[in-house]
């Protein structure tokens, strides 16, 4: 068996409304989509028409946020008395475009304005009380914070004190006790009543743009959607509005700066879409805040130079190139520090660029499905980084029951920033993970299935059907189709190292499906099962000017035995195992020389009694038979022993038994003759020789001479051989050693030679 990496959510089937059938009907959308828009709470067909044609306005009044009739009439005072205005932001993504946006607008009023992104390593998050002090002393009368500032008390506290006025714009999440701030505009804010609280932080700066302007400017709709899309925020309601208008807006952008990003990301803006920002965009504009300062991407999203433009894009680009290697590297030396049987991963390194360890945390967390930590060392000599969780585990609240431990943390359920001295690290592990160990807390990213399909039903005109539920995100993922039973007729491994994998996919409606896996390729022979359900998102391939459907596989399950064909040596240079794993030997020998090369247990197979009282207290989940046994049956009882559901076939053959044989009767005539005309030979030194001399394999002469020893034809001493004088005769098959040979070279035969659907017919019978 092999359970799914995600925890698979099935859907429920509802009874669709009639009225709501035929509004499906009337878009075009199938019955199974239907249910899936159900789910998502479109439940309407005045929902499903604003869902698939919206409008700028079904866009909410923005004075219905809290604040803001407020936080209009300071900054137009402002305006009016010619006061020096900055917008203080944050260097991700959506702190930059909203800092644009806000920079744009003020400008448009004709303000005096300027603007700070802080700095990631001096700075921190949120308003710095050090900053403020400057940027007062400089002359600064107002500070308009975007996506930031809910949490800026100490700072907020400063510039009141200094008869500065703080106007906070943000959308994070609400401490207990807020800054006192001239006004604060949060889309959840506890006293307002906004009726969509999910906007991103330049949704919010967005609001207050149309309330300063009094119109929608529509112009800044692709900063909105860049913003938006980046800080993976609900896209839905009016971030759904902000999106779509927005990416339109990007495909015709007149932003120099844009268009020079757009270049260097080898991007079409007419082929522009939310993946685009999330993979080209986004990730670049990010680079400069995790690396270095990033108050240069505000320059590049709001110049009117086009050389400037250039040049910000080409460095913004090599920064990204940059952040991805050390993203890479560092992943690479934190994934050899997994330790498979704990449930939630803390991983240290020296000297790792902490700008990207959450990346780095995110990445692993992801791959072995546990929340992970990922941590660096610090000039002051204590340990700083970020972690990533699954959808199981809280990791705020988690890392909330040992706060004592940390010298500072914060975050939210999925991500959390820490610092804590060195010496409390094994406490912190301990600690986290006896929690996690007793609760009995599984930890499992969930995976939403939208609906189970047939092979059968993948035609180019679903696929369409479901692209125009797009733009997807947060709250409206592209769907997750579930394929039931599905045998792999075609796999190989594509791309650097064999990282991705290509598949042919047919059901028992003998449809037939293409599809690429990718980060899969590790589990080629996983796809050996002739039942596999597989989960996809369908997708459009377009080669050649051809269309055709292609699924890109999420997850896939096995629910019955598998057995694995690793007995050719290009799969077992990558043989890895995290799952608890029983290697087994039927040699002694070959046990000893196992152990130092795999570095984890070998059982060595003596006898089924002594087998069982071996295994019968442990948990293994599958195992390997790392060579052959003697006997055939042995193999099948050291497998229905351990009673695991997972078997990998190695079947290392170190004699070459089946290869050599067990000698002819010539071969034998040939070595009697030649030990008769000797006094005696050193077999230790000489078996080579021999071999060469005689023409026979060296290991079959090895095995010869044990026959001649074992019948009474010769005698070896310390390694000493000496020809016997008229020794007893005996047949060949006399020898225990011939007998036990011929055993072997069946079970050999049979284990090497036999296909995986003769394996398994085998194990079952």
């Amino acid at each position: 068996m092999k359970q799914a990496n995600y925890n698979w959510q099935m859907p429920s089937e509802i009874d669709l409304p009639p009225e709501f059938i035929d509004q499906l009907e009337k878009e075009h959308i199938p019955t199974f989509l239907g249910q899936l828009l159900w789910h998502r709470g479109i439940k309407t067909p005045q929902a499903m028409t604003a869902f698939f044609h919206p409008e700028l306005d079904q866009l909410h009044d923005p004075f219905l946020l809290y604040g803001l009739k407020k936080a209009v009439k300071r900054i137009q005072q402002a305006l009016e008395n010619e006061e020096t205005i900055l917008i203080y932001g944050d260097y991700d993504a959506d702190g930059i475009t909203s800092t644009s946006l806000m920079k744009e607008t003020l400008e448009l009023l004709g303000a005096d304005v300027s603007y700070y992104l802080p700095n990631r390593f001096k700075d921190g998050y949120g308003p710095n009380i050090e900053v403020y002090k400057e940027k007062i002393a400089a002359g600064v009368q107002l500070i308009l914070t975007v996506d930031n500032g809910v949490s800026g008390k100490e700072a907020i506290d400063f510039a009141n004190s200094q008869g500065v006025d703080v106007i906070v714009t943000d959308h994070h999440e609400l401490p207990q006790v807020l800054p006192d701030a001239y006004a604060i505009i949060h889309p959840r804010h506890p006293n307002g009543q906004y009726p969509f609280g999910e906007l991103a932080g330049v949704g919010v700066a967005f609001k207050l743009a149309c309330a300063l302007l009094d119109e929608i400017p529509v112009d800044f709709l692709d900063l909105v959607a860049i913003g938006t899309v980046a800080d993976m925020v609900s896209l839905t309601d009016e971030n759904r509005v902000l999106t779509v208008f927005g990416l339109q807006a990007l495909k015709q952008s007149q932003r120099i700066g844009l268009l020079e990003l757009f270049r260097v990301s080898q991007i079409l803006p007419e082929e522009i879409d939310e993946s685009t920002i999330g993979f080209a965009l986004a990730p670049r504009l990010n680079a400069l805040g995790r690396l270095q300062d990033p108050n240069e991407a505000v320059e590049l999203l709001t110049t009117f130079d086009p050389d400037k433009a250039h040049n910000l894009s080409e460095q913004l680009n090599q920064i990204n190139d940059q952040r991805k290697t050390i993203t890479q590297e560092i992943t690479k030396e934190a994934m050899n520090q997994i330790i498979p049987n704990k449930k939630m991963q803390i991983i240290v390194g020296k000297n790792w660029h902490e700008g990207v360890l959450g990346i780095v945390a995110g990445n692993i967390a992801q791959k072995v499905g546990q929340p992970t930590i990922v941590l660096t060392s610090t000039q002051e000599g204590g340990l700083k980084g970020s972690g990533r969780s699954v959808d199981s585990v809280n990791l705020f609240k988690l890392l909330d029951q040992a706060r004592d431990l940390m010298t500072s943390f914060g975050g939210h359920h999925a991500a959390i920033g820490l610092s804590l001295p060195e010496e409390n690290l094994s406490l912190l592990d301990e600690k986290v993970n006896t929690i996690l160990e007793t609760k009995q807390i599984q930890p499992m990213n969930n995976l939403a299935i939208d609906a189970v399909l047939s092979l059968s039903d993948v035609s180019l005109a679903h696929i369409e059907a479901m692209q125009s539920l797009a733009p997807f995100g947060m709250d409206n993922p592209l769907p997750h189709i579930l394929f039931k039973n599905c045998s792999v007729i075609n796999t190989r491994t594509v791309g650097a190292d064999g990282k991705h994998l290509k598949l042919s996919v047919k059901d028992q409606s003998e449809a037939n499906v293409e599809g690429i896996g990718f980060d899969f390729g590790s589990d080629i022979l996983e796809f050996q099962s002739e039942a596999v359900d597989l989960v996809a998102q369908l997708s459009i391939n377009e080669w050649n000017h051809k269309r055709i459907p292609q699924m890109i596989l999420k997850d896939y399950r096995v629910d019955h035995i598998q057995v694995f064909d690793y007995r050719s040596k290009k799969y077992q240079k990558n043989l890895t195992f995290s799952a608890p794993t029983l290697f087994v030997s039927f040699s002694e020998k070959e046990t000893k020389k196992l152990f130092d090369k795999i570095k984890q247990p070998v059982v060595t197979y003596t006898d089924a009694k002594n087998f069982h009282s071996v295994v019968e207290n442990t948990d293994f989940e599958q195992i390997v038979l790392v060579n052959c046994p003697e006997q055939l049956e042995d193999a099948k009882l050291a497998i229905e022993t351990a009673k695991v559901s997972r078997i990998f076939f190695l079947c290392a053959a170190k004699d070459d038994a089946y290869l050599d044989g067990v000698g002819t009767r010539e071969q034998y005539a040939k070595l009697f003759r030649f030990i008769s005309k000797q006094q005696q030979i050193d077999v230790r030194y000489k078996l080579s020789i021999m071999a060469n001399y005689l023409n026979i394999p060296e290991k079959l002469l090895f095995f010869m001479i044990q026959v001649f020893f074992e019948l009474g034809f010769v005698t070896i001493t310390d390694g000493i051989m000496k020809h016997v004088q008229e020794p007893k005769p005996h047949a060949l098959t006399e020898s225990q050693l011939y007998q036990r040979r011929l055993d072997k070279i069946k079970t050999e035969e049979f284990l090497l030679l036999s296909d995986l659907p003769t394996l398994k017919k085998w194990l079952i019978t």
